[in-house]
């Protein structure tokens, strides 16, 4: 009983509802638009790092915890933080590594579950 009286419902919707929404603007641009899925995660990680960079971002992820932080955009997000922190300490060599130190376990298990689809999956070319 002491489990489901620590989990906050709220934020489970607001996560849900906004991974949500962030899911449909990825699928209006996949089924509306010509770009390719390379192009928009392109798209979303740049927006992501603009917003974090601006520090926009940070408030969206207080109010939708993981719905934020786990789509392409808050990996955009935190490339930033880690660049700025990095930056702020190391100087300009901090600036280039400090995003990818902050994202590596994020690299890690995209390209480990990368690997494990492509074993899985077959994929398709999307018509011109």
């Amino acid at each position: 009983m002491d489990f489901f009286q620590s989990i906050d419902f709220g934020l489970l919707v607001r996560c849900f509802i906004v991974g949500g929404l962030i899911c449909i603007i990825g699928q209006i641009l996949i089924d509306k638009t010509k770009l390719t899925s390379a192009r928009i995660l392109v798209v979303f990680v740049t927006v992501g790092v603009i917003l974090g960079g601006l520090g926009i971002y940070k408030y969206v992820i207080d109010f939708a915890g993981c719905g934020a932080t786990v789509p392409l955009l808050g990996f955009g997000a935190n490339l930033a933080k880690g660049a700025i922190e990095s930056a702020s300490e190391q100087g300009v060599l901090g600036a280039f590594i400090g995003g990818v130190k902050a994202s590596a376990g994020g690299i890690a298990a995209a390209v480990f579950f990368g690997y494990i689809a492509s074993l899985i999956a077959k994929p398709k070319i999307k018509k011109q």
